[in-house]
């Protein structure tokens, strides 16, 4: 058994479940310690492991946390998404900027093995290139979402220039999972989706029919989280965040992919605020430095996605 310490902050959130329960899989469930701001996400509640209810912000109890459990490795989830990000600013910017900053400097004081900090699409503006957008291209983005996770990408890269700290990060499309709620995304709408058409069998969605974003199944971003802190060190040439891709979809083809199952099933188009967010945003993401670099490859289109989501929604 490898003789890592693992702790996941913000493990209840949509990424932070399926990781946590993923990583207890590989490792052992007294291995990978689970914590949160609020009370357990149900399936954490099955004693899988340890848990600690623990504010990403408060470094005290967090470097606290890390010597009495000899961490070794952090993975750093907690975050104010795009559209709820928009809603409170400055909330957002101190819950995703500063939380890392103290990870940071708490991996050079105690000498973490590694570090994992989530980067998005977001970091992308209007002035990116939208179609196959490069590893490195113009980055102007235009949320305090995306603001912090360029930020974050650029202290990461200099914390490990400066002090040779592992620090290791993926740039995430939409994550589509039938297992954790939407939490508060631009492309919650292709989650939400499904969940309406079988309970109500129509959706309105907040994006028009022609919008589209880069998308991924759950399961392949927990693989690729976990392939990228598997690689060895010498392979990972980014030090900002890696591309990550899988497909790309608007609103009118997840519902035609949905009908194929449910016949019955209709959309219809309502924009709200999201719209000039997803406007924003590249519609396909090229990364093939990931693939490169450390192997990674995609294994879920939209319609073996489809089948998964409704299938197990259905249960």
């Amino acid at each position: 058994m490898k003789q890592e310490k693992i702790l996941i902050i913000g493990a209840c959130g949509q990424i932070g479940v399926e990781l946590t329960l993923a990583l207890r899989q590989q490792y052992s469930n007294s291995q990978v310690i689970a914590s949160d701001l609020r009370e357990q996400a149900h399936p954490l509640l099955e004693g899988s492991g340890p848990y600690y209810t623990l504010d990403a912000t408060d470094i005290k109890a967090v470097s606290e946390l890390v010597r009495k459990e000899a961490i070794t490795q952090i993975y750093l989830l907690a975050a104010l998404l795009s559209a709820t990000g928009e809603k409170m600013p400055m909330k957002a910017w101190d819950i995703n900027m500063n939380s890392l900053l103290q990870i940071l400097e708490l991996g050079v004081e105690v000498k973490l093995n590694k570090i994992y900090w989530p980067s998005s699409i977001a970091v992308f503006g209007t002035t990116t290139p939208k179609n196959h957008t490069a590893q490195k291209t113009i980055v102007e983005p235009t949320t305090v979402y995306g603001i912090s996770k360029y930020a974050g990408e650029l202290w990461a890269q200099y914390y490990h220039r400066r002090w040779g700290l592992d620090v290791r990060s993926l740039r995430y499309p939409g994550l589509i999972s039938w297992k954790s709620a939407p939490g508060g995304g631009t492309t919650d709408y292709a989650v939400e989706i499904y969940h309406e058409a079988l309970k109500n069998k129509q959706y309105t969605s907040f994006l028009s029919e022609d919008t589209y974003l880069p998308m991924m199944y759950m399961d392949d971003a927990i693989r690729g989280t976990i392939e990228l802190m598997e690689a060895p060190e010498e392979q990972i040439k980014s030090r900002m965040a890696y591309n990550l891709s899988a497909m790309s979809f608007s609103p009118k083809e997840i519902a035609a992919s949905i009908q194929q199952h449910i016949p019955e099933f209709s959309i219809d188009y309502a924009p709200d605020f999201r719209q000039a967010i997803a406007d924003s945003w590249p519609s396909s993401i090229d990364d093939t430095d990931a693939r490169n670099d450390w192997h990674w490859k995609h294994q879920f289109d939209l319609d073996k996605m489809t089948q998964e989501m409704l299938k197990n929604l259905r249960k």
